[in-house]
């Protein structure tokens, strides 16, 4: 037979290609921390006292124990790199490792910074946790975002002793502002969201907690402020009213502001009317204006209020009278119901003339819970009725940090590190206006700085 001839082999060409280098990745725990080698590291050397005192020829380093914990500088994050020499002592062979540097979150790949840049991001500037999430992510750091959830848990769950003495020295105020102001949390079912509230108090030494309750029924009030005796400022709603008058030692105070909405409300259907009361509720701000101008206090201010305040609120309960005798000034008109909402509360509005210590309004308690409604533009709602909780711990602190003039990171990275030691029965020394007089000349700091 005939051979076949050979085949030819099929054509070929070189190819040629660049792998990407896998770049190196540092896993920490299960939480999952991984990072680049383009993220910022500072290394820490780590040293032990026992095993230095062990003499040179007595010892021998044989390897190096690394680790990681995730920092952050106020717009940027760091590794905190610990390098923790390993030793094998000559003598009798043992191997001695210098420990880890203690922590605030046990067994945590979080630094005591970033915990504390954490939630001043979340509750000072409401930047929820998922954008926070992707912050790290552009900045090369991969997490696990239920990492920072938990980290944001624990950490505030610290800080409740702190709130629990704040709430004790506030009840101690001759007089208080309270309020209350929803929140969603919690699921009464899928697709529906439970309406709680947080029930902020404000004390006269300018500090506030925000306490949650399910619901905003009168029992809260009384659960709250327990056995208080004093003066209680609020807005009209009945159940502080209520409190007052099933407590003996509880002057109620209303406030002026709220009064003068109604009629600010009703400016469309009687223009000329409100002009008149409006010019009169005016003219008492006014007075108070002064009274800050001067600094007035005490008696002094007892007695500007006397002399300019109290005639004012005389002149308008006549107005209001003369109101009530018009005989076109029907039941459904909304300056009515202003009128009627006032002479209610005639006794309760009087009271700042009889006392300098009460507020013509509570406006600053007001002031003090608007990152409440400002946080919630933001994340909208806590999932669980424990968080509502922890978001009225932190908010109690940072709000009071800000009335007391101390920084919020500041404050946070030093009592983070310093509660777990402290001793419970002088906690009050930790809260922000006994911290800023005892710790903030020279409050602790992160390994970061």
């Amino acid at each position: 037979g005939v051979e076949a001839p050979p085949s030819k082999p099929p054509p070929s060409e070189t190819v040629s290609y660049k792998r990407r280098k896998k770049q190196r990745e540092a896993a920490v725990n299960d939480t999952g921390l991984r990072f680049g080698e383009d993220v910022p590291r500072e290394i820490i050397a780590v040293k032990d006292p026992e095993i230095e005192a062990i003499p040179e020829e007595r010892r021998e380093c044989i390897g190096e124990k690394v680790t990681y914990r995730l920092a952050q500088r106020p717009g940027s994050y760091v590794i905190l790199e610990y390098t923790r020499p390993v030793y094998k002592v000559l003598d009798d062979l043992s191997i001695r490792t210098t420990p880890a540097p203690a922590n605030v979150l046990e067994r945590s790949a979080a630094d005591v910074s970033f915990l504390a840049g954490m939630l001043v991001d979340k509750f000072d500037y409401h930047l929820p946790l998922y954008r926070q999430h992707q912050r790290l992510r552009q900045a090369g750091i991969q997490l696990s975002r239920t990492s920072l959830t938990n980290w944001a848990s624990q950490a505030i769950d610290l800080l409740v002793p702190l709130v629990d003495a704040q709430h004790r020295h506030v009840l101690q105020s001759r007089v208080l502002a309270m309020d209350e102001t929803p929140i969603k949390a919690g699921r009464v079912k899928k697709g529906k969201m439970r309406q709680g509230y947080f029930w902020p108090i404000y004390g006269e030494a300018d500090e506030i907690v925000f306490r949650y309750a399910p619901s905003r029924e009168h029992r809260h009030v009384a659960a709250f402020l327990g056995g208080y005796q004093g003066t209680l400022l609020s807005d009209g709603y009945e159940a502080y009213a209520t409190y007052a008058q099933r407590n003996q030692g509880v002057i109620h105070a209303e406030c002026w502001a709220h009064c003068r909405r109604g009629f600010e409300h009703a400016q469309t259907y009687e223009p000329g009317a409100c002009a008149e009361v409006l010019a009169l509720i005016g003219a008492l701000y006014r007075h108070e204006a002064i009274i800050r101008e001067r600094k007035l206090e005490g008696e002094r201010k007892l007695a500007y209020r006397t002399e300019h305040s109290e005639p004012i609120v005389h002149a308008f309960w006549q107005w209001c009278d003369q109101q009530c005798h018009r005989p076109d000034l029907l039941p459904s008109n909304p300056l009515a119901k202003a009128v009627q909402y006032a002479r209610s509360r005639q006794a309760s509005l009087q009271v700042f003339l009889s006392d300098p210590q009460v507020p013509i309004d509570a406006n600053h308690l007001e002031r003090g819970l608007r990152p409440i409604p400002m946080g919630k533009k933001n994340y909208l709602f806590a999932w669980t009725e424990i968080g509502a909780e922890r978001i009225g711990v932190i908010q109690s602190l940072l709000v009071t940090c800000r009335l007391q003039g101390v920084d919020p990171y500041t404050y946070l990275v030093d009592v983070l590190q310093r509660i777990s030691e402290y001793p419970a029965k002088q906690v009050i020394d930790l809260t922000p206006r006994v911290w800023k007089t005892k710790f903030a000349d020279d409050p602790m700091k992160s390994d970061l700085a």
